[in-house]
């Protein structure tokens, strides 16, 4: 009876030793494809947008997110479930937070590119070749205008053709105003023209259609403002409720129907915001 008994012990402990020597075999893979994602994310993703960052001290920030994150939300809420989903913020937040940033430095540079075209097109007026025009534009423009255009002059000297270069530039900057760009200077290069006169064309059409969307801006953004505050209303009243009235808000949070009606107010928030955001969204 002692040796069946120990038996059972030992083949327990060894099924407890593989199941743990399996699971630390996934964390590890886990832990090295994030490690690699985050090294492509810093060289590469952040790289593209001149923000040069050490990748260890990215994974530093990463692994200390995804402790303090659920941490916080567990002493906020006391609630497991919640702590444990927002274990996805940190998991998700690098690749929304790389969006943002080139989203926001395309803009920068939409905004910046009509005055690059009347600059290009005077120095070309005065005399200068295109490739002087560039050089120049580049000192006197500010970042990212002149981040982008000098590392495709970088390029020219490297050897790269100039269509190439170009080419290259236009796949960083996925912009249709840059494309008309590209695809106007190639073709007078080819088959000639005043490209001088079409690049003021262009920076005066690129003018006018920021002018409109400034107009629909302002005029979209009580919309804009309504849609937030309709949205954020419901939580600040969650959160006035139980502050006031604890005990009656306990399900809400503690219970499985609570969590369900949490889920499904989510929801709803999500698209009411989304279809208030695509009425007043008005694309010029």
């Amino acid at each position: 009876m002692n040796l069946m008994l120990v038996a059972i012990i030992l083949v327990v402990l060894l099924a407890v030793v593989m199941a743990g020597f399996v699971f630390w075999e996934f964390i590890g893979t886990m832990l090295g494809r994030r490690v690699d994602k985050l090294k492509a994310t810093a060289e590469k993703d952040l790289g593209d947008l001149f923000i040069f960052m050490d990748y260890q001290k990215l994974v530093y920030i990463n692994v200390a997110a995804f402790l303090l994150v659920p941490l916080v939300v567990w002493v906020v809420t006391f609630n497991p479930i919640l702590a444990v989903i927002s274990l996805l913020l940190p998991f998700f937040a690098p690749k929304l937070i790389v969006g943002f940033i080139r989203k926001r430095r395309m803009e920068k540079f939409r905004y910046q590119f009509p005055d690059a075209l009347v600059m290009i097109s005077s120095s070309m007026r005065a005399g200068a070749s295109l490739s002087v025009a560039l050089e120049s534009l580049v000192r006197e423009s500010k970042p990212p205008l002149n981040q982008e255009f000098a590392l495709m002059l970088r390029n020219q000297r490297l050897g790269v053709g100039f269509d190439d270069a170009l080419m290259k530039m236009e796949e960083r900057i996925p912009l249709q105003e840059f494309s008309l760009f590209s695809a106007g200077t190639r073709i007078s290069r080819d088959v000639g023209g005043n490209l001088a006169d079409m690049l003021d064309a262009l920076a005066d059409t690129l003018f006018k259609t920021l002018q409109t969307e400034g107009k629909i801006r302002s005029l979209t953004s009580q919309g804009k403002m309504q849609g937030v505050v309709m949205a954020g209303l419901p939580l600040l009243m969650m959160f006035a409720l139980n502050l006031l009235e604890p005990v009656a808000m306990y399900p809400l949070f503690h219970s499985l129907l609570g969590w369900a009606v949490l889920a499904l107010i989510a929801v709803m928030e999500f698209m009411g915001y989304m279809f208030i955001r695509k009425i007043t969204d008005i694309d010029v």
